[in-house]
């Protein structure tokens, strides 16, 4: 997290829309052998804890059960040159959006496992629109097989970390030109972030 608190949102309405946007992240734990990251998928449950699968054969899938854990989805990014500053002797500098989700680890059920495999579907197949594909075009075996090989976990978030660095230094009119510099180059995202973080 950076240091400077104004970069920071207690808005977990806002944490949760990126959460939501992203829809992966990345899982940091320690463990015997040496600190070890998981890239994954992400579901944010209803009741606010976070869930996730490992191939039963990752690393951390047997480390992770009752351990704190730390979670990082990543936002949208970007260089920010100087030329889109009022005074060009200033130095280039990278606003970006990224949260930290800090807790415990418990692992989930077959029946846990399952309803999340069907959430994430629904979830991630909603946003391509068009028609939807179902779970139920995988034949039975298959999917038993795949089942076997992975494992889901919930993280109940206990810390919220988040750092919204969108140059909120810079004067109103400099912010506007910097997203619209964003945008022109094809980082939407970054540019829209910068439009829903105030100042």
């Amino acid at each position: 997290m950076h240091p400077n608190p104004l970069f920071r949102s207690e808005d977990r309405a806002l944490l949760e829309q990126l959460i939501e946007e992203a829809g992966f992240g990345m899982v940091f734990l320690t463990t015997p052998a040496g600190p070890r990251i998981a890239h994954v998928p992400l579901l944010l449950t209803q009741d606010g804890r976070l869930r996730f699968h490992l191939a039963r054969s990752n690393m951390l899938t047997e480390h992770l059960e009752g351990a704190c854990a730390l979670v990082v989805v990543n936002g949208p990014d970007g260089y920010v040159s100087p030329r889109w500053y009022a005074d060009r002797r200033e130095v280039p500098s990278w606003d970006y959006v990224a949260l930290e989700l800090e807790g415990t680890v418990s692992r989930l059920d077959d029946a846990g496992l399952e309803t999340l495999l069907h959430q994430s579907i629904e979830h991630f197949e909603v946003r391509l629109g068009g028609s939807q594909w179902r779970a139920s075009e995988t034949p039975d075996e298959r999917w038993a097989r795949l089942f076997e090989a992975i494992v889901g976990f919930e993280l109940e978030i206990e810390q919220w970390r988040p750092t919204l660095k969108l140059s909120q230094k810079k004067p109103a009119e400099v912010r506007t030109r910097i997203a619209k510099a964003q945008e022109a180059l094809g980082n939407a995202g970054l540019a829209e972030w910068m439009r829903r973080v105030p100042a």
